[in-house]
Order: structure tokens, then C-alpha cells, then sequence
């Protein structure tokens, strides 16, 4: 992974996470390989526990899974019998810790490899950009297996590929490859297998380097504009562009693109 600057692991101690900090990017790892990274209450309990508390200085997060696989979603091995009011604290405290990631104060970039299915693909979709190597597929086997989603899928994945889409997946099985993610919206970028978490780790130091207060508002107002009624939107964008622009840091950068100390934007 490079070498840490600074370890987030110095100050806490993981048993089933693998943080590290590199500059400005943290980079964390769900540390179950052996179980295909399937999530349980422990390594929830840490997550949340890790996005509380991110270290100074952290500009952007990579989350990533150890071995070959983001994660395979619920470990149904440890999964207890519960009667309907435990069943609903369990979902909400999944809706919990995916809200730290969602809600996080610096950009989540997701780097997919191997599987990422159930509530792997509901951890995935929390972060607000991912990056897929050409070894990730997609999967929601919850209908087949008489359960249903219950980290928040339902209110994140449509958005990002659909309600008749998602539908599909959960009455069918239907299983997508990377390539269709990709074009269907589960990623925004794909790379060759084994690329996801360099290219990752790429956009978490160029996302680090913006201005914190743009970050800020792509992060937490852009989705409250898109879901308003137009014209509260349009008020609302009015209000967070007035503020970030009046931010001295915004200023400094349009001064130094007016003096040419900065590049203007060009095709890759």
C-alpha cells in the first residue's frame, strides 16, 4: 500500500480493519479475506468506530477489501435468530455506520474488486465514488435467501442504477459483471484487475486537494439540492456557491488560475 506518513493504527487498535495513512488519503481495509470480507457486527462496530474518528489532516478516504474480494455482504454464518423489533435495531444500526460513510466530512472512494454483493453492494454505494477493476461483479441473492436488504440499499442503489434495475437483481439473482457496472452506474470508473486501489488512492489525493469547503458542499449539499423541488434547489445552490465563494481559500485559487499559476483544464 506505500509507505504510511502517518498510521491510523498507532492511535487505535484493528483487529478486523487494515488503516494506514498515506498523505493525505486513509486507506482502509475490511480485513476478513478468509471470509471473503463478509460483514458482521464486529467489523461494523469498527467502521463505525474508524469514519467517527478520522485522523487530522485526512483530506479524502480509500475503503477497500484485503484479498481478493470487496466483501460478500452479510456473514450469514454469525447471523442470529431475531424477533421483529431486534431485526429492526440491527438495520438501523447498519443505517448508522453507512451513514458515517455517507455523511462523511472528506470524499469516500470505494476501490471494488471480486465480489460485492448484498450488503457489500450497500457498504459500496454509501461511498461517493467507486472504482471497479474487471474481476468485481454485482449480486443482491437476499431474495432467494427469503430476506431483504437492510443497510440502506433500497434508498441508495436505485439511485444510482435504478428501481427496475435493483427489482431485477433481487427477484432474479441477476449477477452484473464490471463492465456492465460500469455502464449501468454501479462505478464511475474501470480499470484492468488488481488497478482498483491504485487508481483509487490516485483520485483520493487529487480529491484531497481541493479547497475543503468545496468538498464540503459536493459532499453534503449537492444530494439535499438534487432531491429538492426546483426552486428550493436553485436558492439553496445560490446560498452554498455565495458562501464558498466568499471562502478566502476560493479566493486565493481564483487569483492564482487569473495569474496562470494553475492549468486550465484540458481532455486526458
Amino acid at each position: 500500500m506505500g509507505n504510511a506518513s502517518t498510521s491510523a493504527s498507532a492511535t487505535a487498535p484493528w483487529s478486523l480493519l487494515a488503516v494506514e495513512q498515506v498523505g493525505a488519503v486513509l486507506s482502509v481495509g475490511l480485513n476478513r479475506p478468509a471470509k471473503r470480507n463478509a460483514l458482521n457486527d464486529d467489523i461494523m462496530a469498527e467502521i463505525q468506530r474508524c469514519f467517527s474518528h478520522l485522523p487530522d489532516g485526512v483530506g479524502a478516504v480509500v475503503l477497500h477489501g484485503v484479498g481478493e474480494h470487496f466483501s460478500a455482504g452479510l456473514d450469514l454464518s454469525e447471523l442470529t435468530e431475531r424477533d421483529a423489533t431486534g431485526g429492526l435495531v440491527h438495520s438501523q444500526m447498519w443505517h448508522r455506520v453507512f451513514d458515517k460513510i455517507q455523511y462523511c466530512r472528506v470524499p469516500v472512494i470505494a476501490a471494488l474488486r471480486g465480489a460485492v454483493i448484498g450488503g457489500g453492494l450497500e457498504l459500496a454505494c454509501a461511498a461517493h465514488i467507486r472504482v471497479a477493476d474487471a474481476s468485481t461483479y454485482y449480486a443482491l441473492p437476499e431474495g432467494s435467501r427469503g430476506i431483504f436488504v437492510g443497510g440502506g440499499g433500497s434508498v441508495r442503489l436505485p439511485r444510482l442504477i435504478g428501481v427496475a434495475r435493483m427489482a431485477d437483481m433481487m427477484l432474479t439473482g441477476r449477477v452484473y459483471s464490471a463492465t456492465e457496472g460500469v455502464a449501468c452506474g454501479f462505478s464511475q470508473y474501470l480499470t484492468e484487475a488488481g488497478g482498483a486501489y491504485a487508481r483509487a488512492m490516485e483520485l483520493g489525493k487529487r480529491v484531497a486537494e481541493n479547497a475543503p469547503l468545496t468538498n464540503f458542499a459536493v459532499l453534503q449539499a449537492l444530494p439535499m439540492i438534487a432531491e429538492a423541488n426546483p426552486q428550493t434547489g436553485l436558492l439553496m445552490e445560490s446560498l452554498m456557491a455565495t458562501v464558498a465563494q466568499s471562502d478566502q481559500e476560493a479566493k486565493n485559487r481564483i487569483r492564482a488560475f487569473l495569474d496562470r499559476k494553475t492549468a486550465k483544464v484540458r481532455p486526458t
